[in-house]
């Protein structure tokens, strides 16, 4: 599909203890979704959350929606999202979705990179801008396994991140959405359009800023794989 086949789009945000984020996270994607120049709609959905995160809802527009579930579940959260959209008449051919998460900030250009995928997946990367407190050499590991997975010349990769991707809403609902996972809830929805043999685009130019924290939502997301690159670092300050 191309850009023009889209004339509205939603984006979901899930969120666990995450107010001090958030409000970054949500201004980088205001900016994205005006450069789209077509309706969005954001979802965050607050997963347990007892830090006061709701009360970020009188800072933002009517196109804001906050939704409080408590799942404690990143791939239920992802999923109740979606379904919320649907519920709000927000699916149909024209619809395209897309996700990322609260510690995160999409660039101006990521929705309409999006758009103009002419795919019915798009997979980003993601990049730390922030890597105070980490060794040198820590750093250094990571990049290069990170790396490892991205083809020399070449604009495609291996990475998967749930804090950077979309897809077109039809083909979502058609292989039954997000499954309930604790982790590697967007490896699993990526799996099932390759099933099914839905095109899948994977773009190194379409990257997402994100965090260096070790613990995160997902016991086995990013976090966990990011503290299982960066090793002890004690051993690498020594």
């Amino acid at each position: 599909m191309a850009a023009a086949d889209f004339d509205r789009a939603v984006i979901v945000v899930p969120a666990h203890n995450e107010a001090p984020a958030l409000p970054d996270c949500l201004t980088a994607i205001a900016a994205a979704a005006e450069r789209a120049d077509i309706p969005v709609t954001v979802v965050v959905v607050l997963d347990s959350c007892d830090d006061g995160s709701n009360a970020l809802a009188e800072r933002f527009g009517s196109d804001v929606h906050f939704l409080e579930i408590d799942a404690h579940n990143v791939g239920k959260a992802r999923a109740a999202g979606f379904s919320f959209a649907r519920e709000q008449g927000l699916s149909g051919p024209n619809m395209w979705y897309a996700t990322t998460d609260a510690d995160s900030r999409v660039d101006p250009n990521w929705l309409v990179r999006q758009l103009s995928a002419h795919a019915d997946m798009i997979l980003g990367v993601v990049r730390i801008t922030n890597w105070r407190q980490i060794p040198v050499k820590a750093v250094r590991r990571y990049l290069r396994a990170y790396h490892s997975k991205i083809q020399p010349g070449r604009v495609t990769h291996d990475h998967v991140h749930g804090a950077n991707m979309g897809f077109a809403a039809d083909a979502y609902w058609h292989v039954g959405g997000f499954d309930a996972l604790t982790s590697d809830e967007d490896v699993d929805l990526v799996h099932r359009f390759e099933v099914v043999g839905f095109r899948i685009r994977r773009d190194t130019r379409l990257s997402v800023a994100t965090s260096a924290r070790q613990i995160g939502r997902a016991p086995a997301g990013f976090a966990a794989h990011l503290r299982g690159m960066l090793g002890d670092p004690q051993r690498d300050s020594a």
